[in-house]
């Protein structure tokens, strides 16, 4: 797919520390005060319980989950932002994981001295609109003229722009901006940094980990107005159960901390979800194997997903909803019971399903 989710924060925000959990990269991390000047690449594999209910009811060889690309950008700190390379490789991203330090840890210097995740957003998100601007401005000066001489296209431009401007302005993020799809065509060659789609991550120390703090509840506060989604993880506890060799040693050191699951996974799906992506699956004795598709994608497209033949030579798909395959417990239950649809090109694959693809190259 091709599809990369980016992990912004300020230095010693505990960013690094969970790519390392979600990738399994090993990337050093470091207790300095200036951020690394390059970007840390990694995957990540999705958690999909649907995977083992499947091998339930069909032996398999494998169990293959899907993944999707993940970048641990330079962290924001004083005298870095010219230096290192955190705009260009949050252009290159398609949604953002913003890692908040939402813990005290005198071993842990601060940037500015001072745990304030409330500053630190304001910190990193200002950075993102000052860029958005300078592009907002260049384009603003191109239209002037053309406007000034009674161009109808341009002075509609003109207009949405001066909107923007004023949004920015006033500390606001490009998604946040009320307009319509019909304005929003003035913008969409902008490329807007702050229009990415975020998830905030409150990043507390380890006694915080199941309720959070008082740290991470001001971020839900502020955050409740933008309706965005906010997690409570515990970076270094993470670290700690992504180290554990056995289901049983992770369960037990789970329900000390009082958790039902990793905040990883959680965090993992969220990320997922935040790409707007959907999953399907295809199955059989080699290997039961889990696809990433974009939500609004049809047979054909997620054929090609699978391999360029498949696309090429797709003739029809063959679809089994998960829900039944677990109830009728096998592709022939589910033939013989009619459980299985025959579907075009068009037919727009849904979240769990089951394709058989049929093509001929």
């Amino acid at each position: 797919m091709g599809l990369k989710c980016g992990i912004i924060g300020i230095t010693n925000s505990g960013k690094t520390t969970l790519f390392n959990c979600m990738s399994g990269a090993g990337v050093q991390t470091s207790v300095s005060s200036f951020s690394s000047t390059g970007s840390n690449l990694g995957m990540m594999k999705v958690p999909d319980r649907r995977l083992c209910e499947i091998a339930r009811f069909q032996e398999t060889r494998k169990i293959v989950p899907t993944t999707v690309d993940i970048v641990d950008i330079p962290g924001v700190s004083r005298g870095s932002l010219e230096g290192n390379r955190f705009l260009g490789d949050v252009r290159n991203t398609d949604a953002l994981i913003h890692v908040l330090r939402c813990f005290d840890d005198p071993n842990v210097p601060h940037v500015s001295d001072k745990i304030d995740p409330l500053t630190d957003l304001e910190t990193v998100g200002l950075e993102l609109q000052v860029k958005d601007m300078e592009i907002l401005e260049k384009k603003i000066e191109k239209l002037v003229k053309p406007a000034g001489t009674g161009d109808r296209e341009a002075k509609k431009g003109l207009d949405v722009l001066y909107r923007y401007r004023e949004h920015f302005e006033n500390l606001q993020p490009a998604r946040t901006m009320k307009i319509s799809e019909k304005d929003k065509r003035h913008v969409e060659d902008l490329d807007f940094l702050s229009e990415k789609p975020v998830l905030y991550v409150c990043n507390v120390d380890d006694r915080s980990s199941a309720a959070g703090n008082e740290h991470s509840e001001k971020v839900k506060k502020k955050l409740k107005e933008e309706g965005a989604k906010v997690l409570v993880i515990a970076a270094r506890i993470e670290a700690e159960i992504s180290e554990l060799e056995s289901s049983e040693e992770r369960k037990e050191f789970l329900d000390a901390m009082g958790l039902e699951e990793p905040g990883v996974d959680r965090l993992t799906r969220a990320a997922y979800s935040l790409l707007n992506l959907r999953t399907f699956f295809t199955i059989g004795p080699k290997e039961i194997r889990a696809w990433t598709i974009r939500a609004g994608m049809n047979a054909h497209q997620a054929a090609g997903v699978i391999h360029s033949d498949m696309e090429r030579g797709f003739i029809r798909a063959e679809v089994i909803k998960f829900a039944d395959f677990v109830n009728l417990r096998s592709e022939a239950a589910c033939r013989n019971k009619g459980k299985i649809s025959v579907e075009g090109k068009s037919y727009e694959v849904k979240d769990g399903d089951i394709l058989n693809i049929r093509f001929n190259v």
